[in-house]
């Protein structure tokens, strides 16, 4: 092991420790006692360097101002005297800057370039002032409108269809001209990025954003829990929201997605059902942010058409360990349509470049309690630090022909996918978000997403759950964000042309030239005047049918799809499922809801129910009757449903490694170790008992980050027991620190112990082996001779995420 007096011949290593405290520059939470920063972070990129330059002025800026030297004015003769408050005017405007990343530019957010001591709201009104001379008539969102003279029906004489959004958002926003936290996806956390198309899909969709190679498209995109209130915790177990709003150049789209790419329900008609049951019971408001209760499975039981959805709920996909490491699905069939008219049905997926990786539930419990913001958290480091998140877009893409033959389920039913087996996903695009917002409220919560917001080249097929919420998002905007203008608020406002004759309403910004507002005219020349061929027509689609409430035959089949996830799943991914219906139910009081649920189950795999129903001390009830005698189908395993087909391709970026040192640590060695990890794109922090210095074994001492107490173990992905015999026996004396390792071991992190560490591990009861008695692929033992190939074998690991195999039902340790 080396000294700070023979330090190795290593690239960036230096013996006065020119990383210290890199690691809290790199997080949110706490800092060592020393305020001087460290030299790097690492890797050289503009961004470290903007990160450090700002945390540098930051502490400048702060130190100049020790005490409010105009507080005694405030007080007695000389507050009758209105003062002039402290004025600190800093070096550089990064000093004062919501983010570091605020120069990235689009056309969306602006050109980089802030501007300084400016309000720009405070501007002149032709800012805001709007003239309709030689342009088309658009909905609010900049979509051309083809036809302003008739709505959209079923036949010259026919009903008119509730998918008629132009409709719609007229009628509704008349409605309002005259003058609260979401219901669902009330929690998220918001960036802004860019899409970049790869391929000219002119032949399947008019879109602009997917016609040509290489197109960026300014996006922002906001990522939720589903059931929990605003301030319900982060690793709820629940469905993610997965929205982005896509300002194109034709008007704004809005794929409005979850990172399941299935849904509860198939026809709108229940969405309200199914949120009241979801929802805290409303007799006592308990409880807060879970389904584990009552009503929710009550309503499940009853509606077997929910038991696919509830595969993916009670799977590990419901407990993310990243919004970054989560996919996103459009859920519904959409159609897109090309300049010739020609229609084909897509579904939308966005990968994770960074792979899909989640939490386990005991792990997702205690975070909840460590760290209520921890996904919130963690997208704005990565952002924060230059490692911006990146999805890949792939559609699935084909005919209403092969939709028909595939016979064994509807396209047009939510509550089942198209596998790919029978479609394969086409990567078409890539999603990068580099910004984070300026203001949480003005752009994170007011931001309103609708699946009503469509361009010419996307529209929308006849699902049944999709049709209603083409209404409901729109409607719920004009209640939450105060009428019918909520498009002008700043984050929700196309990048296109906004021109049209609807005025008024609470919160107008346009002030609008002229006296007409009314089309046709000729006191305004005509216009805006209606687009024709080159606004947004719906699909022609041709229908027949009596006006009927009802679904059709395939929607009937609510089993086969939930049995291809359970036999897609690794082992241990069905025993969390398991774990899961046993947690959920368990807290169920009525034994007639457990037991009907545990007989759905028993439709889809007999261990399956077997399994939970052993957890709860009942027999396996039979079977739920099924709506129909049609076989279940048997669909192939598809291995695309396993979160460990997605390993990601970033190794070891943003990976939290707990540096774990106590009084005598060999500081040469952990600085060695912290820089190695730190180069290769981790975040890497010395964790002790306390901050403050700690005494090394080499002689120089070195700053505790952050204490155990204040990042338990569950805010890291890998842990490292620093080098030094003191160091190790110190820790092994702290009850604190045997349950930090405990739970990384628990929770299959990589461990990698140096030297004495070894005592670490057997005073916390550690096993040295997997339960079958091979080695454990997560646990690094090295001394100095074997420190470099340990460390390259735990970088590994760390990539990997965790080590399954260690799992046992009940936990060994």
């Amino acid at each position: 092991m080396t000294t700070q007096n023979d330090a190795p011949d290593v690239p960036g290593f230096a013996p006065n420790g020119p990383y210290d405290g890199a690691g809290s520059i790199l997080s949110t939470i706490g800092g060592p006692a020393d305020p001087n920063p460290p030299e790097s972070l690492g890797a050289v990129t503009p961004e470290s360097a903007r990160l450090l330059e700002k945390v540098r002025e930051d502490a400048e800026l702060a130190a100049a101002m020790p005490y409010n030297e105009t507080k005694p004015l405030e007080y007695g003769a000389a507050a009758l005297t209105p003062h002039q408050g402290e004025v600190r005017r800093p070096d550089t405007p990064l000093a004062t800057a919501s983010t570091t990343t605020e120069d990235i530019a689009s056309r969306k957010v602006g050109d980089g370039t802030p501007g300084i001591g400016a309000d720009p709201l405070a501007g002149p009104l032709d800012r805001v002032r709007v003239d309709d001379s030689g342009r088309e008539l658009t909905t609010n969102q900049g979509v051309k409108v083809a036809d302003n003279q008739h709505s959209l029906k079923i036949g010259l004489r026919g009903p008119t269809a509730m998918e008629d959004f132009i409709l719609r958002e007229k009628i509704t926003h008349f409605d309002h001209e005259r003058i609260p936290e979401r219901v669902v996806h009330a929690r998220g956390a918001g960036a802004h990025g860019y899409f970049e198309n790869y391929h000219d899909l002119s032949s399947i969709t008019r879109a602009g954003l997917f016609c040509k190679p290489g197109k960026r498209t300014p996006v922002f995109v906001r990522f939720s829990t589903v059931a929990g209130s605003r301030g319900s915790a982060d690793t709820a177990r629940d469905v993610r929201g997965f929205a982005t709003k896509f300002y194109t150049e034709e008007g704004v789209f809005d794929l409005v997605g979850n990172n399941i790419p299935v849904f509860f329900i198939q026809d709108a008609m229940k969405f309200p059902d199914l949120i009241h049951a979801v929802k805290p019971e409303p007799n006592n408001e308990i409880p807060q942010a879970s389904s584990a209760h009552d009503t929710f499975y009550d309503f499940a039981g009853l509606s077997p058409e929910i038991f696919h959805m509830l595969m993916w709920v009670l799977s590990d996909r419901a407990i993310p360990r990243s919004f970054r490491t989560m996919q996103g699905f459009g859920v519904h069939t959409f159609r897109l349509v090309n300049a010739k008219g020609e229609s084909h049905f897509v579904k939308f997926h966005w990968t994770p470049l960074q792979g899909t990786h989640s939490l386990v539930w005991d792990e997702a419990v205690k975070v909840a309690g460590a760290d209520a913001d921890f996904h919130r958290r963690d997208l704005w480091e990565a952002i924060e630090s230059g490692n911006f998140p990146e999805w890949e877009l792939g559609l699935q893409v084909f005919t209403e022909a092969q939709a028909a033959a595939f016979r064994v389920f509807d396209v047009l039913d939510a509550t089942k996918i198209v596998p790919e087996e029978l479609v394969p996903v086409r990567p078409v695009g890539k999603l990068v978000l580099d910004r984070n917002p300026d203001n949480f409220f003005a752009e994170t919560e007011q931001v309103a997403f609708c699946i009503a917001h469509l361009v010419p080249g996307i529209d929308f097929s006849n699902d049944p759950l999709m049709q209603g919420r083409i209404h409901s998002y729109i409607d719920t905007q004009l209640s939450r964000l105060g009428g019918a203008n909520f498009h002008e608020i700043p984050i929700n406002g196309p990048v296109a042309q906004v021109h049209n004759n609807q005025r008024d309403g609470m919160h107008r910004q346009a002030i609008n030239r002229g006296r007409v507002a009314y089309e046709p005219n000729s006191l305004a020349g005509g216009c805006p005047f209606q687009a024709g061929a080159r606004g947004f027509a719906s699909w022609p689609e041709h229908v027949e049918g009596s006006k009927v409430r009802g679904k059709a035959e395939l929607f009937a089949e609510h089993y086969g799809q939930a049995r291809l996830f359970w036999n897609s799943q690794s082992p241990f991914e069905q025993q969390h499922i398991i774990d899961a219906f046993r947690f959920e139910l368990t807290r169920v009081q009525t034994p007639a809801v457990r037991e009907r649920i545990v007989a759905g189950l028993a439709n889809i795999n007999a261990r399956l129910a077997a399994a939970v129903a052993r957890g709860l001390g009942i027999p396996v009830p039979a079977p739920l009757p099924r709506v129909n005698d049609t076989p279940v189908p048997d669909y192939p395993p598809s291995p695309s449903l396993s979160l460990l087909f997605r390993p990601g391709r970033t190794g070891i970026r943003t990976r939290r490694v707990a540096l774990a040192a106590a009084e005598g640590v060999d500081a040469a060695g952990a600085r060695e170790l912290y820089a190695s990890l730190l180069r290769d794109g981790a975040q890497p922090r010395i964790v002790g008992q306390r901050l403050g210095e700690l005494s090394t074994a080499s002689g120089r001492p070195l700053d505790v980050e952050v204490s155990f107490e204040a990042t338990p173990s569950v805010m890291y992905d890998g842990l490292v027991v620093g080098p030094g015999d003191a160091s190790a026996a110190a820790l092994a004396r702290d009850g604190r620190v045997l349950e930090f390792v405990r739970d990384q071991y628990r929770h299959g992190k990589p461990i990698l112990v140096i030297g004495a560490g070894r005592q670490l591990l057997a005073a916390a009861v550690i096993p040295l082996a997997l339960p079958d008695g091979s080695p454990d692929p997560g646990l690094f033992l090295a001394d100095e001779a074997g420190l470099a190939a340990a460390l390259a074998a735990f970088k590994a690991a760390l990539a990997r995420h965790r080590t399954w195999a260690r799992e046992t039902d009940p936990p060994r340790v």
